[in-house]
């Protein structure tokens, strides 16, 4: 007899303060990271989803992202020395994406990005699943000076992305001039919270990041200010970041996938005289690293997913890292690690198997479109 009772020592998956907001909208949700967050929504799915942000606007919330804060004399100094993108090329008020490599590999921990607000005031957004390990390593190389704590759970964020973003945000009061990059708080009704002027889509978008306990309120004052605001789920926004040509942790990027190898060197600090991983990505990037990351598009109606092989005739020279079908290019697109012994250029043409079928792409360098609004 097989026993199917539970496992009662599985980790319970959390779930988002606007749990009940998406279980109202009809949401399909998914583990994610530790986390049931929502997948797509009834009334109309993904695509929908996908062409409001490209044309509209959209809200998604991500709150399992996670948030740290690394406070104290020497803050700022501690998250240079250890994350990879030089924190001193932005001022306070700015952000970064930067990366957390292991000292001994290069590999990456984590993408992460950094809030500045001052010389003794960081907070960072990691991943769900990495906030942990992001933070038991910073805690480990932090002088007692500086504080790094774990504030996973103490707050939401949402994502307003889409060419309406900014009048949405207006019509609230919020500020929505500040540059690429730039954050600035701001207040809500009496709820306190700060607006980024980033994402993970392309598009004109800000990320809110918001107190939990007042998550929803923020959420409803969004939906009531223009009630065409579409609620999107996960899955659109991987398509979103994939026609960017934008990493996925685990995927495109993951400790055995290194900046080298992922065309991530620009957020990489090369001058620096020290950041985790320094000595094996100079190493590797003075070789020349053995694959690197490549965009392929379908030149049929083939839709190439992860894990699939790439060949050049019967030799295989790499796999698919993340791989979509398009809403906006209608074909198959993706992320691939390509062998550099190849010898592969933009225009070439490669095969990937996609489910024992040769599907013909193209080599191309991403992003895969190019949105109206950046």
């Amino acid at each position: 007899m097989t026993d199917v009772t539970p496992d009662a020592a599985a980790p319970r998956l959390r779930r988002s303060p606007l749990h009940e907001r998406h279980a109202a909208l009809g949401a399909k949700f998914a583990p994610f990271g530790g986390w049931e967050m929502p997948l797509e929504y009834a009334g109309g799915g993904v695509l929908r989803e996908h062409t409001a942000v490209r044309e509209a606007v959209g809200v998604f919330d991500v709150s399992h992202l996670g948030k740290a804060r690394v406070t104290g004399p020497g803050a700022a100094d501690l998250v240079n020395a250890c994350l990879s993108n030089d924190l001193r090329r932005i001022g306070p008020g700015r952000a970064q994406y930067t990366l957390c490599c292991d000292d001994a590999t290069g590999g990456v921990v984590d993408d992460v990005i950094a809030y500045l607000h001052s010389d003794e005031h960081v907070f960072l957004i990691p991943n769900a699943a990495n906030t942990a390990e992001v933070v038991r390593r910073l805690r480990a190389a932090a002088p007692s000076s500086v504080t790094v704590s774990d504030e996973h759970e103490a707050y939401a964020v949402l994502a307003v992305q889409g060419p309406r973003s900014a009048a949405l945000l207006e019509a609230l009061g919020l500020p929505t001039a500040h540059d690429y990059m730039s954050f600035s708080t701001a207040a809500l009704n009496g709820v306190e919270l700060t607006v980024c002027r980033t994402g993970y889509t392309g598009e004109l978008g800000y990320e809110l990041v918001v107190p939990a306990a007042d998550a929803v309120a923020v959420w409803d004052a969004l939906h009531a200010a223009d009630p065409e605001l579409r609620a999107c789920g996960l899955a659109a926004r991987d398509t979103l970041r994939t026609e960017m040509g934008y990493p996925l942790h685990g995927q495109d990027l993951s400790l055995e996938i290194t900046p080298v190898q992922a065309r991530a060197g620009w957020a990489v600090g090369w001058d620096k005289p020290a950041f985790w991983g320094r000595d094996a990505l100079l190493a590797e990037k003075a070789a020349g690293p053995r694959r690197t990351l490549r965009g392929l598009v379908a030149v049929d109606r083939g839709i190439p997913r992860p894990g699939m092989t790439v060949y050049v005739g019967d030799t295989a020279v790499g796999t698919v890292t993340s791989g979509t079908f398009s809403p906006t290019r209608k074909q198959g697109i993706a992320l691939a690690l390509l062998d550099t012994t190849a010898n592969l250029a933009d225009g070439d043409e490669v095969e990937v198997d996609v489910r024992g079928r040769r599907a013909p792409m193209t080599v191309t360098r991403p992003p895969f479109i190019h949105p109206s609004v950046r």
